[in-house]
């Protein structure tokens, strides 16, 4: 055999079964993908003190709720386009939101008497599944974690910001 027939059977017995395999595993791993932007039904967030979680936006409804700087309640309808929700989704999937805790609320005892703390509550919802998210601004827990619901958190925020601007 020569070499150059000996470098074909390689590859043809090693590296392209194996780049088959490859492509049979991922194309399977991504078409089964939990949260995927294809079944993004709509995007809901809360916010607010505990007592009263007044500030809401839910983007199948449009329903824009928030309070002033004055404490009055504005009701609006505020649309996000359909590349905006990709891109919140997008975002929640690079900084790890599917990954967090559902429930990030810091205890009563391990808080000071009287403060008063900023709730969150995020819902991405899919036609099969999902991801809701409940955090206190002052949650103690892991720093990664918190991180990773804050950023998406403040990408929604600043998301209908821009879009309220508009």
């Amino acid at each position: 055999m020569s070499d150059r027939s000996k470098k074909i059977f390689l590859a043809l017995s090693i590296i392209v079964p194996f780049m088959l395999y490859c492509v049979f595993y991922y194309s399977n791993m991504i078409k089964n993908a939990p949260f995927r932007f294809t079944d993004f039904e709509s995007l809901e967030l809360t916010y607010g003190f505990p007592d009263s979680m007044l500030n809401y936006y839910n983007s199948k409804t449009h329903q824009y709720n928030y309070l002033t700087k004055e404490g009055k309640l504005v009701k609006d309808t505020l649309t996000l386009k359909k590349d905006e929700l990709l891109y919140l989704h997008r975002k929640a999937q690079e900084f790890g939101f599917w990954n967090v805790d559902n429930d990030m609320i810091t205890p009563e005892e391990g808080r000071k008497q009287g403060q008063r703390v900023a709730r969150y509550k995020l819902t991405f919802t899919y036609k099969e599944k999902s991801k809701t998210v409940t955090m206190d601004a002052d949650y103690p827990g892991n720093p990664k974690m918190v991180e990773a619901a804050r950023t998406t958190v403040d990408e929604v925020l600043r998301m209908l910001a821009s879009a309220k601007a508009k």
